[in-house]
């Protein structure tokens, strides 16, 4: 495993990783949202190692990251609602999923069989990098498959260690969350996934309000949506009043919970009750959480606006039962 600070010398972290994707590796890399792990889309075997390396069930989509619009349209159809939000909101946290060109050279363990493909444009080198190689990439999260997703290189490191060939660092993800992913339909535009791109601001292009999917969808349809996910080792509970020894305590805004005084750790998400700040603080305050509890994991209310939404899907699917 090596690890390129892309702050040293951009080019040659560029050069290495097109090399390694061309040679069918597997390289973490930094975006916007959290780290990825990324493959050629267009080469199989190097999409069914990122399902090895994670331990992702096959049925569970990737998605695939484009250069820009026009590398998207070889891959997918646009209809008009689609073209408004990928122009508004590309480069950017938005997952678009969208029908599938007849004979698109993506791998089809890359949309799991499906029709559709979710397709996003990141920022900064991720998407210079993608121009270069010229090619899509599949890029889950960089973590093993259910757990906390990674928003460091040095996270990425301690979770995947020598699976991964090669390590790109740049610096702690800005967003902290995943994209957001929706899926415009005849019907209007279902939210697939809340994500690092609150819905008001989707709606507010979209000029309809986004549709949730039910409690219990029959088909995964985006990554993110199953059930449990974003799990940390220990128990976590969420809209906690109250906190027993031993227990860690993640709060927002101050919070004070009953008993935390005899807490193992108390993590504020934000001191001052910004929800950009406590996204992007999330899953690296989950992960310290979990370093520290010798009980279990109690999250405070977080308010359900703005990205809040995202924060509490990540921790409802992390508070689920686990298989």
């Amino acid at each position: 495993m090596a690890i390129l600070s892309i702050a040293q010398n951009e080019d040659r972290a560029r050069r290495h990783a097109c090399r390694t994707l061309s040679e069918g590796g597997l390289i973490a890399l930094p975006t916007e949202t959290v780290y990825g792990l990324a493959a050629d889309a267009t080469d199989g075997r190097a999409v069914a190692r990122i399902f090895e390396v994670k331990g992702r069930p096959r049925f569970n989509p990737l998605i695939c990251h484009m250069s820009d619009i026009a590398m998207a349209r070889r891959y997918v159809e646009f209809n008009a609602m689609a073209e408004r939000l990928a122009e508004a909101f590309w480069p950017g946290p938005l997952t678009l999923v969208l029908p599938l060109k007849p004979g698109a050279a993506v791998h089809p363990l890359t949309s799991a069989g499906l029709d559709t493909l979710a397709v996003r444009v990141p920022t900064g080198f991720a998407r210079s990098l993608i121009a270069r190689f010229d090619k899509p990439l599949a890029a889950p999260s960089a973590n093993t498959s259910g757990r906390i997703s990674s928003t460091t290189a040095q996270h990425v490191a301690a979770d995947l260690g020598d699976r991964v060939s090669l390590i790109l660092d740049g610096g702690p993800a800005a967003i902290g969350l995943e994209s957001t992913i929706v899926k415009p339909t005849d019907r209007g535009v279902d939210l697939l996934r809340p994500g690092g791109l609150a819905a008001a601001e989707i709606e507010a292009v979209c000029g309809v309000r986004l549709a949730r999917p039910q409690e219990a969808a029959p088909a995964i349809e985006a990554p993110g949506m199953l059930r449990s996910h974003y799990a940390p080792g220990a128990a976590l509970r969420i809209n906690a009043q109250t906190a027993a020894a031993g227990d860690a305590v993640i709060t927002f805004a101050g919070a004070a919970l009953s008993g935390a005084e005899n807490a193992s750790i108390v993590l504020d998400l934000s001191p001052s009750g910004d929800l950009n700040e406590a996204a992007a603080n999330l899953f690296d305050t989950m992960k310290r959480a979990d370093e520290a509890a010798t009980n279990e994991i109690v999250v405070a209310p977080i308010p359900n606006e703005g990205l809040g939404e995202a924060i509490n899907d990540r921790l409802q699917r992390a508070a689920a039962p686990r298989s």
